[in-house]
């Protein structure tokens, strides 16, 4: 007779990982699609689901992306497991798809430890409840210029996605792409990784230490060493701005030479490309924020409110009080 005794083999497949989108009013609908697409390609690639993930929101009814879509939530927001990770999946009017429900619901399940990430927008929603002080972060580069102003304690960064511990942004559109390859390259192995992101096509998987914008040379159609090196010097001194004459002489020009360039390759003059760049992130922090008009204007390198309001009215047809009071109309409908 036989002394050997049946050995029990536990074959129950292990637990899906669980992603929870949080899917706000009006979010960006491919910052979200290409992360749920990354999960489900690595699930296809596995032959099991070794991802599973639930949509919820506000209401646990339905919401709308962007571009009108509405989805049908699983779930209101509820209390979720402790081995969750949640995903807010932010877009345009982000304050107002903010809501204190929403804040006071992400504050509790914080508590708990979840790894936390935000695509597109939803990274001021993190800064909101306080989930980012201290670390570092990124949002979609239109939205960079109000977020430092209202966020001083985040570490900003200009970059495609972060990671800082478990809190995680992308800066929307495909971002969210490379940051679930990143977190996939990490569960499962880059071979994983890479196979999703050949099955979506997508040859150039970007690191977090990869920028967001276009360089200067493509975003403006010209490739001029000192024409680049000038704007991007613009670019970084909104608040104080310097005058053509010391541009033109850190790259080596005369300020007539430096206006020959402007008015040959971007057809105005420095200053008045100077001014333009001023206005526009002085149009974003308008729209983006609750900051006064005349903190807009010293944001923005005007030192008298009267000079910015007429520079914007000449540039905008509206002036900053107009266009403030249009953007509330907006949101309150």
């Amino acid at each position: 007779m036989s002394n050997t005794s049946t050995v029990k083999v536990d074959v129950t497949p292990p637990k899906a990982k669980r992603f929870v989108f949080v899917l706000l009013e009006d979010f960006t609908l491919l910052s979200f699609a290409s992360a749920v697409d990354c999960l489900r390609l690595a699930n296809r690639r596995l032959g099991s689901a070794h991802y599973s993930w639930v949509l919820v929101g506000e209401g646990g009814d339905s919401v709308s992306s962007s571009t009108e879509t509405t989805f049908k939530l699983d779930e209101d927001l509820s209390e979720l497991r402790r081995d969750d990770t949640i995903v807010l999946c932010g877009g345009i009017n982000i304050q107002t798809a903010t809501t204190k429900k929403l804040l006071n619901w992400l504050r509790r399940e914080a508590r708990k430890g979840p790894a936390i990430a935000g695509l597109c927008t939803a990274s001021f929603t993190m800064a909101k409840a306080g989930l980012l002080d201290g670390k570092k972060a990124t949002i979609h580069w239109e939205n960079q210029d109000s977020f430092s102003e209202e966020f001083e304690e985040v570490e900003l960064s200009k970059s495609v996605f972060t990671i800082d511990g478990n809190r995680m942004t992308t800066a929307g559109g495909t971002s969210s792409i490379d940051l679930f390859l990143q977190i996939i390259a990490t569960d499962l192995g880059d071979e994983i990784a890479n196979w999703v992101a050949d099955q979506q096509i997508y040859s150039s998987i970007r690191t977090d230490q990869d920028t967001q914008r276009l360089s200067v040379p493509t975003r403006i159609g010209v490739r001029h060493p000192k024409l680049s090196m000038v704007i991007q010097m613009m670019e970084g001194n909104i608040e104080e701005p310097i005058s053509p004459s010391l541009l033109a002489k850190e790259v080596g020009m005369s300020t007539r030479q430096l206006e020959r360039l402007f008015r040959r390759y971007l057809n105005r003059s420095p200053k008045r490309y100077y001014m333009e760049l001023r206005l526009q992130k002085a149009r974003n922090l308008l729209m983006q924020t609750d900051m006064s008009v005349i903190n807009v204007a010293l944001a923005c390198g005007f030192a008298s409110p009267s000079h910015f309001s007429k520079c914007y009215r000449a540039h905008y047809e509206t002036t900053p009080y107009r266009e403030r009071g249009t953007q509330s109309a907006r949101l309150s409908i």
